[in-house]
């Protein structure tokens, strides 16, 4: 089940997956079966492609993080696709759930962020310092339980660990996120972090694209959220 492929959206330029929390999007040195890999698998099945597939890789989720990625089938769509996630011209909205209450109903969040490798970990600090990089999201309560708190996430910039480092930051670790200070993890060793949807402008034919991915479907308190929304 775990190499099964969830396609959202699929032209001759570009192509999305509904990512679970096992899939890496890109090789790592685990050398587990990357997300690319079976992509390009997909391709060059469905299409009957000789020699290598081309697919390149626009953007990542971190692994235990799930839904919306977006790959590119050109080069020329690469190119565009890059830039418009590295210049923001992505739309990028997230679900979280959290444990304890932010301070605010809705608040911008920005902090300094510096990224600790050796840790593959990133730190907030609440002011300018050297090498830190500034990073920005603003969120909204969306739903309640009566132990969490549902999070509609709006990702201004694309730092390493960012929705994590910054939630946790205000004392909301996503649940299940052992790295950033939730005391427990979830069972299926994911988080419960959804990259839920991605607005863009095609890098090629200019259309605007929506493309939104559905919460995991094995989970028992996503589902719950969706029967209070």
């Amino acid at each position: 089940m775990q190499d099964k492929i969830n396609i959202l959206y699929e032209d001759n330029h570009i192509i999305a997956v509904n990512k679970s929390h096992h899939d890496l999007v890109q090789k790592d040195v685990t050398g587990d079966l990357s997300l690319d890999v079976k992509i390009k698998q997909y391709l060059k099945k469905k299409y009957s492609k000789p020699g290598e597939v081309f697919l390149g890789v626009a953007h990542r989720l971190d692994r235990p993080v799930t839904g919306v990625v977006l790959f590119a089938r050109t080069s020329k769509a690469l190119a565009r696709l890059t830039k418009m996630f590295r210049d923001g011209e992505m739309k990028k909205t997230y679900w979280a759930i959290v444990k304890n209450a932010p301070p605010r109903e809705s608040d911008r969040l920005v902090h300094y962020m510096i990224r600790n490798t050796k840790q593959n970990k990133s730190y907030c600090n609440d002011h300018p310092k050297p090498d830190a990089k500034e990073s920005a999201l603003s969120y909204q309560i969306i739903g309640k339980s009566d132990r969490y708190y549902l999070l509609e996430i709006e990702l201004e910039t694309g730092r390493h660990h960012q929705i994590r480092a910054q939630l946790a930051h205000i004392g909301c670790p996503v649940k299940g996120d052992l790295k950033y200070g939730f005391p427990r993890s979830n069972p299926d060793g994911g988080i419960s972090l959804h990259a839920r949807e991605i607005s863009f402008v095609h890098p090629v034919t200019n259309r605007n694209i929506t493309i939104s991915a559905d919460l995991p479907d094995n989970d028992v308190l996503w589902a719950a959220f969706m029967g209070l929304k």
